[in-house]
């Protein structure tokens, strides 16, 4: 009984999930200003009577874990934030884990309102973040409060965490593992249109500085053109995406039609228009497969370049020079058999009388780092779509927030353990 009263009154709480995620949405919580939207989860974590942890994340605590890859110095004022409730004991215990940090809003516009209006029309509420994943965030604190009002007492301990930095490379999730939180199993609620991704594509930041001659652009046949030269480093790095994506038989990645994806972001060169350029960077990202290391494919894209370099003489005389840099999302994978998912696809069935559609994640999460950094096994599981984040009029269809928030405390009660 305790499954169905749960899910029932998630079903009559619209008015508050769109109020919180209102108040989330109308906090521009960009990377290094995510204090007062982190305000906003501690006043409701009060609220729900969990015990909180608070802290400002010490690069001295993390920076020599391998996973650790930031470039930011500084994040006094815009602390982590997790909410425990203690379970009675004997159970599994779960993490809730949701990143409060948005991407900036780009060209506003573009925006047809304002970014940080958190508008409610159409059953949606719009602004940036909202999909992307305070959407998310609101399912799981509705779970968590679904379970409460209804007396429901668990086994098992619910350790929700509200982390910044995951759209920079997941410092803040990695600074939680590193204090010592850890636990059975962990739901990410990020935008999967109500998907099961029970495998997470890593991906890693590249530079590539590819060297010319300068010239006068009247003779421009006595120099070498930088951005032609460049021109040959996408082909190959065209060529490396088709290699690498050719021969994946995973079924999870039969829908995603680049599963490991080279994404050129950045092309830079020239200062002139009558001058041949001698310098063009290249900078963008390379997906790694859940089945796959980062050492690993750091030395694919290494061969790839020095074959270049093979082929021509100007390469060879003038060596490529790869960088690393930026943030890193490691992969994470979980067998599709494994007991979390059944249990997660079970409270799926239960809300929606039908099979959960299960598919690997396009993007990183900041699963990898629990799953390899932790071995919690993760399952990123949230309202949202894909196409919605990090775009212009970014929403979040209300209806979803609810039935994700349903399948989330449906599972919390089945792998945590009710006590009767």
């Amino acid at each position: 009984m305790g499954n169905n009263a749960v899910r029932q009154w998630i079903q009559n709480q619209e008015t508050q999930a769109v109020r919180l995620l209102q108040k989330l949405v109308q906090e521009k919580s960009v990377r290094g200003n995510e204090s007062k939207a982190q305000a906003v989860i501690i006043e409701k974590c009060r609220e729900l009577g969990l015990k909180l942890d608070i802290w400002e994340i010490e690069k001295k605590d993390i920076m020599n874990h391998p996973f650790y890859r930031c470039d930011r110095e500084d994040f006094q004022g815009n602390p982590n934030v997790i909410g425990i409730l203690k379970g009675q004991g004997g159970g599994r215990s779960i993490i809730l884990n949701g990143h409060i940090d948005v991407v900036p809003e780009g060209d506003e516009t573009a925006w047809n309102i304002d970014p940080y209006s958190g508008d409610h029309f159409n059953g949606k509420v719009f602004g940036r973040g909202a999909t992307d994943m305070k959407g998310g965030t609101v399912s799981l604190l509705l779970a968590i409060e679904a379970l409460k009002e209804n007396g429901i007492q668990l086994k098992g301990d619910i350790i929700f965490q509200s982390v910044i930095e995951e759209e920079s490379g997941g410092t803040g999730t990695l600074a939680a593992l590193v204090r010592g939180y850890t636990a059975d199993a962990a739901i990410i609620p990020e935008p999967t249109n109500l998907k099961l991704f029970p495998k997470q594509q890593g991906s890693m930041w590249f530079r590539i500085r590819v060297k010319g001659k300068q010239a006068h652009g009247g003779t421009r046949y006595e120099g070498v053109n930088a951005i032609e030269k460049g021109y040959f480093v996408l082909q190959a790095l065209q060529n490396l995406e088709r290699k690498r994506n050719e021969n994946i038989t995973d079924p999870l990645y039969k829908s995603i039609p680049i599963p490991f994806p080279i994404n050129i972001g950045k092309f830079e060169s020239g200062k002139w228009p009558s001058s041949v350029p001698d310098l063009a960077i290249i900078e963008g990202r390379i997906g790694v497969g859940p089945h796959e290391t980062m050492e690993a494919v750091e030395k694919e894209l290494e061969s790839c370049l020095k074959e270049l370099e093979e082929r021509d003489s100007w390469f060879k005389q003038h060596p490529l020079a790869l960088e690393w840099f930026g943030g890193r999302w490691q992969p994470g994978s979980l067998d599709t058999d494994h007991p979390f998912m059944e249990v997660v696809s079970e409270a799926y069935k239960q809300v929606f009388n039908s099979s959960p559609v299960i598919e690997a994640s396009p993007w990183g999460t900041d699963g990898g780092i629990l799953s390899k950094g932790g071995n919690i096994p993760v399952i990123v599981f949230g309202p949202g779509t894909t196409e919605a984040a990090h775009d212009a009029n970014e929403y979040i269809e209300v209806p979803k927030i609810l039935q994700a928030a349903e399948v989330i405390a449906s599972a919390i009660i089945n792998w945590c353990e009710e006590d009767e």
